[in-house]
């Protein structure tokens, strides 16, 4: 923008500087001095005075491409970082056992709030790349899949009841969390616990259960928690970071669920879908 007092026709001196920022902004100021002739009544003598007229032109040149691509940098660097502190912590099996200290805990927790600060999807329940299979690589307490397979930890000593590892299958508004367990040391076996999900806002959603199947051994009815039986236990999560590669979220209490995906992700390219939510 430019603003210009006073009138002249010819330039007599420009003095222009430039001061420049991190946004790339550029700031001119232009001094000009002008002759303004006053014609006095008393004869044709013309008593010149000189005047300074001051132009400040300011262009902003936006950054727009180097910023989106420095911004997208951090977030690949920030995700490389989370994936070296769960390796760090022991992975999945130091954190079923216990072994995780509290110092790897906080590591790792530090970096899920890095990660979900650069979350690149706005809109995570409604997105193509919440579909699919992932893994479980960190989940608290409160997991339901952890929280199926105590069933089985109560009715064999833990030197012979080991979890092996937890994935999620979402797909068209179910999802099936999968405890894959190995008992005896030999025998394997999954506990399969089937949901239902529903979107109730651009980054909440309800999880309501629907039953749970142990493929070996068979476990008596009678056994299973009220909590697990068809209509009585749901939760509520919210979706804090999706990418095509990693999926977090929390429940109530704050506790994060990390995932990573297993198979091939929706394409980029696709358009995020319409869905209709209630807030």
């Amino acid at each position: 923008m430019a603003s210009l007092q006073g009138s002249f026709p010819a330039f007599s001196a420009i003095r222009s500087s430039f001061s420049s920022s991190s946004s790339l902004s550029l700031t001119g100021d232009f001094f000009v001095k002008l002759p303004v002739c006053d014609r006095r009544s008393s004869g044709d003598r013309r008593n010149c005075r000189r005047m300074t007229c001051r132009a400040v032109v300011q262009q902003t040149v936006q950054g727009g491409a180097p910023a989106a691509y420095a911004k997208e940098m951090e977030r690949l660097s920030a995700k490389e970082s989370l994936l070296l502190a769960f390796k760090d912590a022991g992975g999945f099996e130091a954190l079923v056992t216990g072994k995780t200290t509290d110092m790897q805990r906080i590591d790792v927790n530090e970096r899920i709030t890095g990660l979900e600060r650069l979350n690149p999807t706005p809109r995570p329940t409604t997105s193509p790349f919440l579909d699919g299979r992932w893994n479980f690589e960190w989940f608290g307490s409160g997991n339901p899949g952890l929280f199926a397979a105590r069933i089985i930890f109560e009715r064999f000593p833990s030197t012979l009841a080991k979890l092996s590892k937890m994935d999620l299958l979402l797909k068209d508004g179910y999802a099936k969390v999968t405890a894959h367990l190995k008992l005896l040391n030999s025998i394997e076996s999954k506990f399969i616990l089937s949901t239902m999900v529903s979107v109730e806002g651009p980054q909440r959603m309800k999880e309501e259960y629907v039953e749970g199947i142990l493929e070996s051994p068979t476990v008596v009815e009678e056994t299973i928690p009220e909590q697990l039986k068809a209509g009585t236990f749901q939760r509520l999560f919210m979706i804090s970071y999706l990418d095509e590669e990693i999926l977090i979220i929390r429940d109530t209490a704050g506790i994060p669920e990390v995932l990573t995906r297993l198979d091939v992700p929706a394409s980029s390219s696709m358009a995020e879908s319409n869905t209709e939510y209630q807030s």
